[in-house]
């Protein structure tokens, strides 16, 4: 019996090719998203609010630094207690940095941040709040005048003039809205964002259902209105922005692109749009954000405009 000759292959089928890259963010988002669900109902209550110590000034005794400060001795407290008097000048303790506020994106609570609030604590930072604005919000422009009471509450009750905020996705649109367009700018030290539609997404689930993701997207009022000039805005921004972030299209909207604003884009690679507020290296860098000096911020001058990018593999 003559056997048939073998079969020519089936042409290849036109479409989109995953890339491993994209196959292991999309895994992670996957993994992500059930972590989340799970946490998801332990974050629904308001945080509690513990009274935190208010930073002690140092005594007058009359010697004075190279800037003409007062070198005297500085008492920090920790856990609710003084900690003894030294001899000499000591850099600021943990406790002394501004208070971090999380704000979690759309249909979200506090729970996003579980992983990132455990980095902050382990490495210091002791005042953090996790704030939740109601999903029934249907403004950026109210929920970042609820974000600024709160940002006063903060500052009241703890002592300090200045705070830090990471957002996330919305949650960094609203904070943005509120330093650039709310006066923001005299509390908020550094604004940290992940994944943020700074110039709108054409991606927005839900567009034109929920009118504060329809203000999320390209050409919105609230987007036009970031566009406008910001002159001496005094907080420093950095954007972390992923290249396999599908929530964000294009990606580079997730950049802060805006002359008047002191800004930092950092570009992530491997991770998609959920992994952004858990990923170790994504914490580390935000970490860092955190703990650099900003110029002049123990002034009322602003800082000078500038716009950068780097990186976090």
């Amino acid at each position: 019996m003559k056997l048939l000759p073998p079969l020519p292959p089936l042409p290849r089928l036109p479409g989109p090719r995953m890339s491993s890259a994209l196959l292991g963010a999309t895994a992670l988002e996957l993994a992500v998203l059930v972590g989340h669900l799970i946490a998801y109902p332990f974050g629904l209550t308001p945080e509690r609010r513990l009274p935190h110590p208010r930073p002690t000034r140092p005594a007058r005794t009359g010697a004075h630094g190279p800037d003409g400060g007062e070198t005297a001795p500085r008492a920090t407290t920790t856990g609710g207690e003084a900690a003894p008097r030294a001899a000499t000048a000591l850099p600021l303790a943990a406790d002394d940095a501004p208070p971090v506020v999380l704000l979690h994106g759309f249909i979200d609570n506090r729970s996003a941040f579980v992983v990132l609030r455990r980095a902050l604590t382990r490495h210091g930072h002791r005042h953090l709040e996790s704030l939740n604005y109601s999903p029934l919000t249907r403004d950026i422009r109210a929920a970042a005048d609820l974000l600024g009471l709160h940002v006063e509450e903060i500052c009241a009750r703890t002592g300090h003039s200045r705070v830090d905020i990471v957002g996330h996705s919305l949650g960094g649109l609203i904070a943005r809205y509120y330093v650039q367009r709310l006066g923001g700018d005299r509390r908020v030290r550094t604004l940290v964002t992940l994944g943020t539609p700074h110039g709108g997404t054409a991606v927005a689930p839900g567009a034109g259902i929920h009118p504060i993701v329809r203000q999320m997207r390209g050409g919105s009022s609230v987007i036009e209105e970031l566009r406008t000039p910001a002159p001496g805005c005094r907080t420093r921004f950095v954007s972390f922005w992923s290249e396999l972030d599908q929530v964000m299209v294009p990606v580079e909207t997730a950049c802060v692109d805006h002359p008047d604003l002191d800004a930092v884009n950092v570009r992530v690679t491997g991770i998609g749009h959920l992994a952004l507020p858990v990923h170790p290296t994504v914490a580390a860098a935000i970490l860092e954000a955190l703990d650099a000096p900003v110029a002049g911020e123990d002034t009322a001058t602003a800082t000078g405009s500038s716009t950068g990018a780097t990186s976090a593999a």
